[in-house]
């Protein structure tokens, strides 16, 4: 496994940027948003951002956003997501989970989906483990990501370009709970990609 602390230093990021087009202020932000570096290659920084997530360029994103600026990552997606859970359910009268989300790509797939990077007010989890398929079989190893098929539906109908900032999602199966997005995110030493 590959991953070494992040400088700051303005050389390095000016450097990778010469090296693959980029532009460097974007590349130190990277850097400045990554704890730790998993891989860099082909232009594309694989990272480790302060909340353990492993994305590419730290979340950064220059996307969706006005001209010489970027996005990047909410500071606390559990808090913001707390907050306008705890908002909401108060405004409505019943439970209503929020879940924040932004798009990943995956390793050995191509493309990217959205995926929880922040939730509060459901549990992220729904587990099959003991429970039998139709063929009879104990499954022993179906922990679904309920969480983030929940996001990666929820982009369908906002759109990647479209501006829709939230998606209302009904008749979807899910467990009520207190749970927040870090048992989504596999430690390092479960991880068997980095």
């Amino acid at each position: 496994m590959f991953v070494w602390p992040t400088s700051n230093h303005p050389k390095t990021a000016r450097s990778w940027a010469e090296r693959w087009n980029k532009d460097p202020r974007q590349v130190e932000i990277v850097l400045r948003e990554s704890a730790g570096i998993v891989r860099m290659e082909r232009g594309i920084i694989i990272s480790r951002t302060r909340h353990g997530l492993v994305c590419a360029n730290a979340g950064v994103d220059r996307s969706n956003s006005p001209h010489a600026t970027v996005c990047l990552l909410p500071v606390d997606p559990d808090a913001s997501a707390r907050a306008l859970c705890t908002s909401l359910t108060q405004r409505a009268g019943f439970p209503i989970p929020v879940l924040i989300s932004d798009s990943f790509g995956r390793p050995w797939r191509n493309g990217i989906v959205n995926v929880a990077i922040g939730l509060a007010g459901l549990e992220p989890f729904t587990d099959y483990r003991g429970q039998h398929d139709t063929h009879g079989y104990r499954m022993e190893a179906s922990v679904m990501a309920t969480a983030d098929a929940l996001c990666a539906a929820s982009e369908l109908v906002m759109g990647k370009v479209d501006q829709v900032p939230a998606a209302i999602v009904r008749g979807a199966k899910f467990t009520l709970g207190q749970a927040d997005s870090q048992p989504l995110i596999r430690t390092p030493q479960e991880d068997m990609f980095r």
